[in-house]
């Protein structure tokens, strides 16, 4: 019914399509201004105008590496759509997703991602109502093929906008199996069963040192004695790292402090010392990153806050967190959305932190310019070049220094790439190993998942990687490698010639 979309290689279609494309780009940051131009746009009895907007919406999403606007903008557009036109829109827009999540099979991992966040985002605002029944052809496949993975994504962020029993009850039964787990905390000390654990009787004197409100140094005094499983008895030296008392003492604080963000937050903060301490070494930080995991497995919001927090703070580095992120504790994890949301997280805050300091290096150059610059305007006379010079030397002293720190952010950042990718390779050469001696085909939903993510690190931070391309050539992606893996730095390459 009603009048019908012109042929996708029409000229009217690409002329309807174009302006609607350029009436997003001049109102997207005034979204009801947005969404009532689209709805006005000329000749609308003439063409299914609805439609057509949400197609240009959805490829603006959808668009590799990156949309063109950021993506909230689009979810609060198709709201702001929706309830402009609630008697039309919202079924034209349950169209679309149905259509959306037919070609899930076929549909790239970042606009999975994308659809993943706009959908949940999107339900948040309509009391979760969506004909669950629909979708239940994906209780029938492998948990780990994209329809049943998208659901359960889907599940897990719909959470976080709500509460975990909302969500139990706005699913059917038969879809618990993808349903969230309930996210608490889970303390191994806690259990009485568990008394015969190592550190078991160290947890209770945290547990009521924290409570009565116990100094850095307190801390440390109950933890002194904790024997350390890695240490020989024959070594003397100590410097090893002690997995036993980062456990009870990460534990424990999780577990005290697990209340809220902010009282977790608060905790880090108070023990920041003692964190620092415990988690000198490069084992030390996998270790926190371990026992976070352990203590809110059934929690992935809340693991991914905390570790943003220990970034920030500096009790674990990113090379830290990319490892932990490729070990094999997070394996049954790997290809969940959360997982991957970290690790962009991570990269972004490097590359922040290095263009940050960048950034000072060159206004400390232009002031320096600019003094220069000013001397030179001035009369000469031998004071004032002295006077110059002495003005001159702080700020030479402060580049000097910039350019050391630099340096030294882009190499833990080349660092840090190098990490990603070394695990990517040897995953993936595992699996590709794995399946030739097994006579398994390649092509598993595992290995599709990871050699795209593998692709998503490049075009989402390729200005950052184009910098390292020769290292990566020489060190990681050689010609001995497997050409499944190879041809994805060959095409990155492809891209930027």
């Amino acid at each position: 019914q009603g009048p019908v979309m012109p042929g996708s290689h029409s000229v009217e279609r690409f002329v309807i399509e174009e302006n609607l494309h350029c009436i997003i780009k001049s109102h997207w940051k005034e979204r009801k201004t947005c969404a009532a131009q689209l709805l006005s746009y000329p000749g609308n009895n003439k063409i299914p105008l609805n439609y057509h907007i949400v197609e240009v919406i959805f490829a603006e999403l959808f668009q590799l590496p990156s949309p063109p606007h950021i993506e909230v903008m689009y979810t609060t557009l198709l709201i702001e759509l929706c309830k402009l036109q609630p008697g039309s829109l919202p079924q034209v827009l349950a169209q679309a997703t149905e259509m959306l999540y037919m070609r899930l099979d076929t549909m790239n991992t970042t606009c999975v991602d994308r659809f993943i966040n706009w959908f949940s985002h999107h339900l948040s605002n309509f009391q979760f109502r969506w004909s669950w029944e629909d979708w239940s052809d994906c209780l029938t496949q492998d948990l780990e093929k994209p329809k049943p993975k998208f659901v359960r994504e889907v599940l897990e962020k719909c959470m976080r906008l709500s509460y975990h029993q909302r969500i139990i009850d706005i699913v059917p039964a038969s879809f618990s199996v993808l349903s969230p787990a309930n996210p608490v905390c889970i303390y191994k000390y806690g259990d009485e069963s568990n008394r015969s654990l190592p550190g078991y009787t160290v947890a209770l004197c945290l547990t009521i040192a924290i409570k009565n409100k116990a100094s850095n140094d307190e801390i440390f005094g109950i933890l002194k004695d904790v024997p350390n499983p890695n240490q020989d008895d024959d070594d003397d030296e100590g410097f090893t790292f002690n997995p036993l008392k980062i456990d009870v003492f990460v534990q424990t604080l999780l577990h005290l402090a697990a209340k809220s963000f902010s009282h977790s937050f608060s905790a880090l903060a108070k023990f920041h010392e003692v964190f620092k301490t415990l988690a000198e070494s490069d084992e030390g930080k996998l270790h926190v990153l371990r026992v976070v995991y352990e203590v809110w497995k059934n929690h992935p919001q809340m693991i991914a806050v905390l570790v943003d927090k220990m970034i920030r703070t500096q009790i674990v580095d990113c090379a830290a967190v990319a490892n932990w992120i490729f070990s094999s504790e997070l394996a049954h994890d790997f290809t969940r959305f959360y997982i991957w949301e970290i690790l962009h997280s991570t990269i972004r805050k490097m590359n922040k932190h290095v263009l940050k300091i960048h950034r000072e290096l060159e206004e400390t150059k232009a002031r320096l310019a600019r003094q220069h610059k000013r001397r030179d305007s001035d009369d000469d006379d031998d004071d004032d070049d002295r006077s110059s010079d002495r003005e001159d030397g702080p700020l030479e002293e402060q580049i000097e220094r910039l350019q050391e720190k630099v340096e030294s952010a882009q190499s833990e950042q080349k660092n840090l790439f190098l990490v990603i990718f070394q695990r990517f390779i040897m995953l993936l050469t595992e699996h590709l190993v794995r399946c030739e001696t097994g006579g398994i085909d390649v092509f598993t939903p595992w290995y599709k998942s990871c050699i795209e993510r593998l692709q998503q690190i490049f075009l989402q931070h390729h200005q950052i990687i184009q910098q390292y391309m020769v290292t990566l050539e020489n060190l990681l992606f050689t010609a001995e490698l497997d050409h499944h893996i190879l041809a994805v730095f060959q095409q990155f390459c492809a891209l930027q010639a």
